[in-house]
């Protein structure tokens, strides 16, 4: 299978990409079953965070399967096809659960927007960020919605129009990456914030990315007023309350809804 997937002890999903053969190409096969295990992990209440990561040492994922841009498929088949895109990114935003990108190798192309769409990225020191779609004659066409969104608009422009890529520290300067680890350090920092996520309420992390997914591209006083909504609803949950009390008495919370 092109995606390994497992979970751990802390409610920790790792969905690793394991098509290294072709640089885990985001391909029709690899992208079904992208899809497949993010929605195992949304329907399944025993995770709490989702980690996307990469079983290649020097590339997280190539982006998108030129071979098959390239190929003799009738126009309307590949047009058919690249819903799946689309359908991935959407489905990260409206997970749940945070989800976040262990970015262990070059993030490139569509792989680059798959970064994007994630809540955390954690780098290691070396990797490349970038869309050289350019270079072959694409443009980042999907992907640059999610680029806009994350990126000032000048140096969006320039990752896309010359295809050059920008390294791991210039990544977190610019805001896209939380942080950059050496390589020694890269796995056991994954797995530490995927822990300290998964040990907040799930109930109130859901709600939370829920809010923030459905009211990013609202007006201000749309999203002020659906985020009211949002607190409120909050407010009549036992986490809430739990949190507070535990907070009061200096003791770890015990989340009674998941």
């Amino acid at each position: 299978m092109p995606v390994r997937y497992r979970v751990d002890d802390e409610g920790a999903a790792f969905v690793t990409l394991d098509s290294p053969e072709s640089r885990n190409a985001l391909g029709d096969e690899l992208l079904d079953e992208l899809l497949a295990r993010l929605v195992e992990a949304r329907n399944d209440n025993g995770v709490r965070v989702v980690v996307l990561g990469s079983s290649h040492d020097r590339v997280f994922s190539a982006g998108g399967d030129l071979k098959a841009f390239a190929s003799d498929v009738p126009t309307v088949q590949k047009y058919a096809g690249l819903d799946r895109f689309p359908r991935l990114y959407e489905l990260i935003g409206g997970l749940g659960k945070p989800v976040i990108c262990a970015a262990g190798g070059d993030v490139l192309a569509g792989a680059f927007g798959l970064a994007l769409a994630c809540d955390l990225v954690i780098a290691k020191e070396g990797v490349r960020f970038g869309c050289p779609e350019i270079n072959v004659g694409v443009f980042p066409f999907m992907i640059s919605a999610l680029i806009y969104r994350n990126l000032d608009r000048m140096k969006a422009n320039e990752l896309m129009m010359l295809g050059e890529p920008v390294g791991a520290d210039e990544a977190a300067r610019l805001g896209f990456v939380n942080v950059v680890v050496p390589a020694e350090q890269f796995e056991d920092t994954v797995v530490a914030w995927a822990h300290k996520v998964a040990a907040k309420s799930p109930l109130l992390m859901r709600l939370g990315k829920d809010a923030i997914d459905a009211t990013r591209d609202m007006s201000l006083s749309a999203a002020l007023s659906t985020l009211r909504a949002q607190l409120a609803l909050a407010f009549t949950t036992e986490d809430i309350q739990e949190g507070v009390a535990a907070f009061r008495e200096k003791r770890s919370p015990e989340w009674r809804l998941r």
